[in-house]
């Protein structure tokens, strides 16, 4: 009875002392990908054309709509206190990519979070309220959505990936896998970075009890989501990962790290402590490429990346991350590399800083070698042009000063006008 009263006092004592080092909550971001879709789109000899779908391809299903309600009420039962019961629009801010799915999904994850009550309640037959959930338009979106078309330095960083000796390796081991999956499906081109649309439709058929073609079985499945994981890696991870952070993810790192730094100082006018982001897989993949902490998989449906932000009595401040990927058990502890747990902000900062961009619309241009050789041959080609039109000029000079009688028989008018033949 004492051993066990002992063990129960160190228990309390240790936890105590864990939520003391951690210190109190202030501010928390959470990036968390939209819920269960419909397929984006078909394969040519696909039976489920997009017809086939409620919505239309790339809709957010009703499923989908209760993962993130599910979502919401997760976060209500974690953030307990910290954020009021009731919505407050400076407590929270809601960041959407402009697609249906994820603006539905954070809308759904709303409804979940504050479900209205007291003078929130404007219709008695609906637990519900419209709480604010902002986009930009998908041309203009440079945060969220990735990977992002305007960048020539990450294409250029992409064309060298195909050449590394692992995404040879792979292509080279799994080329008649998707040399029968072109056949299969009707497409023109199957390749590692493109194959993942063919894994996703099928996984989106199979989840809304939609009969797979007999060439579809586990094996085949299994394979393609291989291929579809190692894509992932390509647009992220594999080769030169830090740079290609610089380019994607760690624009949307360099944001929150600035939003860190900023809630660390006191302020009394400060209010906001939630930030939510809804947006897609690339995103969280992304994101955790650029805290070198991604595990190499594909985000599932409504999987939500968290990072909290701790004051300590002492004034200092730390940073806590977790990453829930399923939602039958308690979100994972993820560890920046080279820090605790419990990561000290400055350390965080320094850390993460070399993922970060002060310019990346500079750095996304191509290297200087490049432009130095395109400058030489466009001043090479004009030299020569400009050579050209000086010998011209030159040569019509000569021609004009030339003696008549070398330019060969010229007519001339006999001026002995009185004389007759």
């Amino acid at each position: 009875m004492e051993s066990a009263s002992l063990l129960l006092l160190l228990t309390v004592v240790s936890v105590c002392g864990e939520a003391a080092a951690q210190g109190k909550l202030v501010y928390v971001t959470v990036l968390f990908r939209h819920g269960d879709r419909s397929a984006v789109r078909a394969y040519p000899t696909d039976p489920y054309q997009e017809s086939s779908w409620p919505q239309g391809f790339g809709q957010l299903s009703q499923e989908g709509m209760m993962q993130h309600f599910n979502l919401g009420q997760f976060l209500r039962k974690r953030y307990d206190g910290f954020i009021s019961e009731s919505y407050h629009r400076h407590e929270v801010l809601v960041r959407s990519t402009d697609y249906d799915r994820t603006l539905m999904s954070a809308e759904a994850n709303l409804a979940g979070l504050f479900p209205p009550s007291g003078q929130q309640v404007f219709n008695p037959n609906l637990i519900w309220q419209p709480i604010p959930v902002h986009t930009v338009p998908q041309s203009e979106e440079r945060l969220l959505n990735y990977p992002v078309a305007d960048c020539p330095r990450y294409l250029q960083l992409m064309n060298e990936t195909e050449h590394t000796p692992e995404f040879l390796n792979v292509t080279a081991e799994y080329q008649d896998f998707m040399d029968l999956v072109r056949n299969k499906t009707g497409l023109n081109k199957t390749d590692v970075e493109s194959i993942w649309s063919v894994y996703d439709t099928l996984f989106c058929e199979s989840r809304h009890n939609m009969t797979a073609p007999d060439w579809v079985t586990p094996e085949v499945m299994e394979k393609l989501r291989v291929l579809k994981d190692f894509g992932i890696r390509v647009m992220f991870e594999l080769y030169n990962q830090q740079e290609k952070s610089r380019l994607m993810g760690g624009v949307l790192l360099g944001e929150i790290v600035k939003n860190l730094s900023k809630m660390a100082v006191p302020d009394p006018k400060q209010k906001l402590r939630l930030m939510m982001l809804s947006a897609h897989d690339t995103t969280v993949a992304a994101l955790q490429a650029s805290l070198n902490v991604f595990n190499g998989r594909q985000p599932p449906y409504a999987s939500c990346h968290m990072i909290e932000l701790y004051k300590n009595d002492n004034g200092s401040a730390s940073v806590s991350m977790f990453y829930r990927n399923d939602s039958t058990v308690e979100p994972y502890p993820v560890q920046l590399p080279g820090c605790s747990l419990q990561c000290p902000l400055e350390d965080f900062v320094r850390l993460t800083k070399p993922s970060i961009s002060d310019d990346r619309d500079k750095e996304c241009q191509l290297p200087s070698e490049g432009r130095d050789t395109e400058v030489i041959i466009s001043l090479a080609l004009s030299g020569c042009l400009l050579f050209l039109l000086i010998a011209l000029l030159l040569g019509v000079i000569c021609w004009q000063k030339e003696p008549i009688s070398n330019r060969g028989y010229q007519h001339v008018i006999n001026q002995e006008v009185g004389e007759e033949s």
